[in-house]
Order: C-alpha cells, then sequence, then structure tokens
C-alpha cells in the first residue's frame, strides 16, 4: 500500500516529467543533482549519469551558461538569455536553445535551469524579424517612388482633360482613374517611410505618458466602444526613444486589436509595462549583448492571428483586412528595430500579444513641453 506521505513526495517528479522541456538542477559545487525526463533526452544520459558529473562536462568550453549560472549566483535573480548556441559534438550540431535560470533560495549555490530548443531558423528569425522586415521593403520603396508617382501623375492629368471633354456616361470612368490612380500614390506615400534612414532625435520618456495618450487617442476615436485596461510597472526607467514615433508604434498595434475585437461585446484590449532584466539580445556581427528590459504589451480577446500567418506577421504586404496595405506591422518593426529593439508577437484562441522589448535609458524623462521636434 502506497503512503500518503510517498504520493506527496512523488508528486513535484511527476510535474517535472511531464513538463515537455529539459529541466535540471545544478548544486552549489556544480553537479547536476537533478534531471526530469527531457533532460535527460536532451544530454543523451541517465539522471544517474548526470549527477555524477558536473554541468561544465557536458555543455561547450567556455558556453555562457557557465556565466549565467555565476550570475544567478551572485545577483541572486532569475536571468533569461535567448539563442544560446550548445552545439558540440556530444549535444549535436545546431542546438540553439533559450535559457531561464533560477537561483534555489531555499539551497544557497544551486540554481535551476530550464532549456528551451530553437532551430537555427528560428534563432534568425525572432533575432532579426524587425530588421528583416524593414530592408525587405526599403529598397521596393525607394524604386515605386520614382518609377511609379511618375507616370500614375501623367495618367492622372489625362484622366482630367479626358474629364472634361466626354459625355456623362463616361464621365464615371475618367472620375475612377483619378480615384485609383490617387490610391496608389497614397500607397506609394506610405512606403516611403521604409527608405527613410534619417536619424531621429530620441530622448528619455516615460513611457506611461505615451501610453495614456494612446488611449486617449484610441477611446476618443476606432477603439470607443472597447474597453481599455493598463496594468503598469509605476517603477521603470524612462526609454530612450522618440515620442511622436512611439505613439506611431502603439496606435498601430493598438488599433490592430480594436479591429481584431470587431463588434465583440466583451471585446477588451490591456495595455501592460513590465521590467525584465534578464532579457538581452544579440548584436548580428558581434558578440555584444544588449540589455532589453523594458517590456511593453498589447493584449486583446480578439479571435486570434492564424497560425500560417504568424511567422509572417511583420512581413510587409501580409494582412488579414479586406481593404488592408500589410504595411501598418511592417513599419512597426522598421520603428522598433530602429531603436534597438525587438517586437514579436504571441497568439492563441481569445488571446493575442505583441510584445515591445527596449532598451532602458540612464537618463531622467523628459517632459512632454521639451521634446525636440521629430525629423522627416
Amino acid at each position: 500500500m502506497v503512503r500518503d506521505e510517498d504520493k506527496k513526495a512523488a508528486l513535484p517528479m511527476a510535474v517535472l516529467n511531464a513538463i515537455q522541456n529539459p529541466v535540471i538542477l545544478v548544486k552549489e559545487n556544480g553537479l547536476v543533482a537533478f534531471a526530469n525526463w527531457e533532460a535527460e533526452s536532451f544530454f543523451g544520459v541517465s539522471a544517474n549519469y548526470l549527477a555524477r558529473h558536473t554541468i561544465s562536462a557536458f555543455i561547450p568550453f567556455g558556453s555562457p551558461l557557465l556565466t549565467l549560472i555565476e550570475q544567478v549566483r551572485e545577483r541572486r535573480a532569475p536571468v533569461n538569455e535567448y539563442r544560446v548556441d550548445l552545439s558540440s559534438p556530444r549535444l549535436g550540431a545546431d542546438k540553439l536553445v533559450d535559457l531561464y535560470v533560477a537561483p534555489v533560495i531555499s539551497e544557497p549555490g544551486s540554481v535551476v535551469i530550464v532549456f528551451q530548443e530553437r532551430s537555427m531558423a528560428d534563432k534568425i528569425d525572432r533575432q532579426l524579424t524587425h530588421r528583416a522586415a524593414a530592408r525587405s521593403v526599403t529598397g521596393l520603396a525607394s524604386m515605386l517612388a520614382h518609377e511609379i508617382k511618375n507616370p500614375l501623375s501623367g495618367i492622372r492629368g489625362a484622366a482630367q482633360l479626358l474629364e472634361t471633354a466626354v459625355g456623362d456616361e463616361d464621365r464615371a470612368l475618367t472620375r475612377l482613374i483619378c480615384d485609383e490612380t490617387d490610391r496608389i500614390v497614397s500607397l506609394v506615400d506610405r512606403m516611403e517611410v521604409f527608405s527613410d534612414e534619417r536619424p531621429v532625435d530620441r530622448v528619455p520618456l516615460n513611457i506611461h505618458s505615451v501610453l495614456d495618450h494612446v488611449k486617449a487617442i484610441a477611446k476618443a476615436g476606432f477603439a470607443r466602444k472597447i474597453r481599455i485596461t493598463e496594468n503598469y510597472d509605476p517603477s521603470l526607467p524612462p526609454v530612450f526613444a522618440n515620442r511622436d514615433q512611439l505613439v506611431q508604434v502603439f496606435l498601430n498595434l493598438v488599433k490592430n486589436a480594436a479591429e481584431a475585437i470587431g463588434d465583440k461585446p466583451d471585446g477588451e484590449i490591456q495595455l501592460t509595462t513590465a521590467y525584465r532584466p534578464g532579457i538581452r539580445l544579440s548584436v548580428a556581427g558581434t558578440r555584444e549583448k544588449i540589455s532589453l528590459p523594458l517590456e511593453f504589451c498589447v493584449h486583446d480577446n480578439g479571435p486570434g492571428v492564424p497560425s500560417d500567418l504568424l511567422p509572417h506577421l511583420f512581413d510587409p504586404f501580409i494582412t488579414t483586412k479586406t481593404n488592408g496595405s500589410g504595411l501598418g506591422l511592417a513599419l512597426v518593426a522598421k520603428i522598433i528595430g530602429g531603436h534597438g529593439g525587438i517586437v514579436e508577437c504571441d497568439s492563441q484562441s481569445h488571446r493575442t500579444t505583441f510584445r515591445v522589448l527596449l532598451p532602458a535609458s540612464k537618463g531622467k524623462a523628459v517632459e512632454d513641453g521639451d521634446l525636440p521636434t521629430t525629423k522627416g
């Protein structure tokens, strides 16, 4: 007969073994004191074998994971590290993982490590989404501005001349030509924003004043019938950014959320801010890591983004809207990339989150009245 005490002792083990990510416990002396089933599969050895060796025996020499473990021990606070390469003859090629390392308060010096495996394509896609989306449309925008707008001007002028010489039954056609050329010019004008690489003025900003301004605009217009709530961290440091561009970013994200909700009677948009000190981003071509501790999110309870569309959401001309141009989120990606940050989307039924990660500013937040004029 199994005692109740034994059942209670076995429950935590069963929970850890049910987790689909490798989880290990590393003691102060570096020995692997615990490994769940996924960890055994990840390292290709049994938990008993792991327990007889230190963690350094299973990962590449000089791996960032060892540095992360020491940081967590010193800071006594959890740290996330994205896209760490653990490739080795033991673990296999292209072993890219996200890491979560946290201290065990009851056992000083011990840490828990959770591994989330990533493919090479996923690594590149997630890190460079904002830059790739901007680059893919920049050249096209420059070409369109020169090669299309000028001919369109001639077409519109010819249609206006024809309008004075045709009968009433044909005037509707000349009017249609003018309207459609105006629509194309408007689209090209929107795309020209992507080819503007001039630097913008950035200052330390209070993100909450930006979000409050966006909320006021939304409630006065496209989101007047939708409930908008906030969950802010009042202790956040300023973000180093251009106010006008951040307003544009979050207006686009809130408008997307409102359009996704539509006429849903219990529709809700939530704006949240948080400090995530463990999030860092690799800089392409260097070993530098940029800290992105400021997290700003726009959540909605709409139907969600189709799974086949999610990987391409920030690419230009990708949209689910009947009359959408598919440039709004590409522009969001360009602006956030220009600020040294990243933008991501997580979506499931009735819960979509757009997450913006940006670096913090060391300076004091500038008041709205002291902001410089935006270039461009």
